[in-house]
């Protein structure tokens, strides 16, 4: 983020220039669907953002091709990274193998819960995901999320319970529970023996439409 930063105040390199043009296709995808994660109308983002509205929409109608400094200013009014904004997809297949010993793992502060970090390392700014074990009444304590996020937990074994914002649901084996998570919220593996889930984390629900 940096060194994109850095060469935008020195002046947008063409190389930079002619890479935003190639990617506008997608860029325009991408803008559309941040702003409607984050509910804003068109003039909203114009007006946090300071790029004209008229702009936005062509950009997102893949009608124009952006400067990079305007690129940066909507990128800040989305709160993601240029860099996220500007990414593409590798089209190249590719296989990778972690073992037991190579997957991070969290304990809950009663040592009750554990969560195996499963997810891709370059998606945990809008996605995470986790293998999670409990040991009967375990709870997993969580702060606030980002704005707008959502969780997901997918029981596979044992019986889960959720409480968001003072509402309380249970989960049984082969059940799910989504929730809001931009709030503190809990997990608790409820009987007499262990639970297992696995977590899906949306960060922002910036894949949400």
């Amino acid at each position: 983020m940096q060194d994109i930063a850095a060469s935008l105040e020195r002046g947008r390199p063409k190389d930079l220039a002619s890479g935003a043009q190639v990617l506008s296709g997608q860029l325009g995808k991408t803008i559309q669907r941040l702003r409607k994660a984050y509910n804003l109308s068109l003039s909203e983002l114009a007006e946090q953002s300071g790029v004209a509205k008229s702009i936005i929409s062509q950009i997102e109608r893949n009608e124009t091709n952006p400067t990079l400094a305007t690129i940066w200013r909507l990128s800040q009014a989305l709160d993601v990274s240029i860099e996220r904004v500007l990414a593409t997809a590798d089209e190249e297949p590719f296989i990778e193998r972690f073992s037991r010993a190579d997957t991070p793992r969290l304990v809950s502060d009663d040592g009750k819960v554990r969560l195996a970090i499963i997810g891709w390392i370059k998606t945990v700014e809008w996605l995470q995901w986790y293998d999670v074990s409990a040991d009967p009444g375990g709870v997993l304590e969580s702060d606030a999320h980002q704005r707008s996020s959502v969780e997901s937990l997918s029981v596979l074994e044992g019986s889960f319970e959720v409480e968001v914002g003072g509402e309380v649901q249970r989960a049984n084996a082969g059940e799910t529970l989504r929730y809001r998570c931009d709030r503190p919220h809990s997990i608790r593996c409820l009987g007499d023996g262990p639970g297992r889930a696995t977590m899906v984390v949306i960060m922002k629900a910036a894949v949400m439409e």
